[in-house]
């Protein structure tokens, strides 16, 4: 089987390319996908799958039906959309939409789910199960995946599977992580709210700019001595608005700001745990406030037996060269997550990082990927969709 899958993903190389060189030169923003997932479900479609559009919004859904008789349902799921970022590569197939790029890398998330589609249509016959693929919008807003599940994509869903790609790892080796992969990435609203008073006067006012430092600073350094250390907490105040005039003691103060973790007793109780401080704070300098925490991405938790699956045929794939075991999570986010509270999954990153050259991170202008890491990321899920049944 591995033999045969091999060979069908290299005769799709060429044609792979093309999808992925197509997809980058025409990126869609987060809920705006209508061409992509127009083009996704053409190609679905003439695989011989059962195709669905306007899923979550703006995504694709298509169904493979295998000849066996096992209820077991296998879903794959890879993103479509891209960045409001000014692409800088000079690549002959670079961004046609000015100020959109693909800089994470959801071109070839989409190329490569769409490859599996095509290896795994030819080897119909041979699969004891159903494999359902998800092609969805707006994971750079984390919306896509709760439209998705809202409209029902994980109903009867056994297991789930998914890729990202990373530059850091060179193409041709999967990355494996058990456990967490990715934080749980919740939003920070805080405003406080104090009394104007002329500048040269402060005593008679209630300083909302100057709480408002405390209030940042206070929430850092408590950080390190009331947060468990081993389970890692960031909390990012990106942004501040406050103040009308330089001689005037402004009395409103925006804070907006992330919130991320690892660990979900840590984030079942950050919310609390910042109000106190603001509150006490607050109280201290005669203050009232306004506080927002909005949930969030939950942290993605790879399930440890679709892990060992994809591990197991990474390395039956490419050997213990081509498999690369990640330590340490990130603490970027990742909307796969929700997927993941409806059926046990996992999501493996593909390595894409040249050998010879410099590697520029995600997100940034200059974001290439090598292309040889397409079939190996279809190789991998390809094989491992035909071993689900028997892991």
């Amino acid at each position: 089987m591995l033999a045969q899958i091999k060979a069908l993903a290299d005769s799709l190389a060429p044609r792979l390319v093309k999808i992925r060189r197509h997809l980058h030169s025409h990126p869609e923003l987060s809920g705006q996908e209508h061409q992509t997932a127009a083009y996704v479900a053409g190609v679905l479609s003439s695989c011989g799958l059962q195709v669905k559009e306007g899923v979550g919004k703006v995504g694709v859904v298509g169904e493979l039906h295998g000849k066996g008789a096992d209820p077991r349902l296998l879903a794959i799921r890879t993103d479509m959309d891209a960045l409001p970022i000014r692409e800088q590569t000079k690549l002959a197939f670079a961004s046609q939409h000015p100020g959109v790029m693909h800089a994470c890398g959801h071109d070839v998330h989409t190329t490569v789910g769409l490859g599996t589609a095509m290896v795994l249509s030819q080897l119909g016959q041979a699969l004891p199960g159903d494999v359902r693929f998800l092609f969805q919008s707006a994971e750079e807003i984390a919306q896509g995946a709760m439209w998705m599940v809202q409209d029902g994509v994980m109903v009867n869903v056994t297991g789930i599977l998914s890729v990202h790609v990373f530059p850091s790892i060179p193409a041709g080796v999967v990355g494996i992580r058990y456990g967490a992969l990715t934080a749980a990435a919740d939003d920070l609203e805080i405003t406080i709210l104090g009394e104007s008073g002329h500048g040269a006067r402060p005593h008679e006012a209630i300083d909302a700019i100057w709480i408002a430092s405390q209030i940042i600073t206070t929430l850092q350094q408590a950080i390190s001595r009331t947060q468990n250390p081993l389970r890692p907490v960031v909390l990012t105040i990106g942004q501040i608005n406050g103040g009308r005039a330089p001689n005037v003691i402004a009395d409103q103060v925006q804070l907006l700001g992330t919130v991320r973790s690892l660990h979900p007793e840590t984030s079942a109780a950050l919310p609390t745990w910042i109000e106190q401080i603001v509150a006490n704070l607050c109280q201290t300098y005669g203050a009232r406030y306004e506080l927002n925490y909005r949930r969030g991405t939950p942290s993605v938790q790879n399930d440890k037996g679709m892990t060992q699956l994809l591990e197991s045929s990474a390395r039956a794939a490419w050997g213990a060269q081509g498999v690369q075991l990640i330590h340490e999570p990130s603490l970027g986010a990742e909307d796969f997550s929700v997927y993941l509270q409806h059926a046990p999954g996992s999501m493996f990153r593909l390595g894409v990082g040249f050998k010879d050259q410099h590697n520029y991170p995600l997100h940034h202008p200059q974001f290439e990927v090598d292309e040889t890491a397409i079939l190996t990321g279809v190789v991998t899920l390809a094989y491992a969709a035909c071993q689900y049944w028997q892991h």
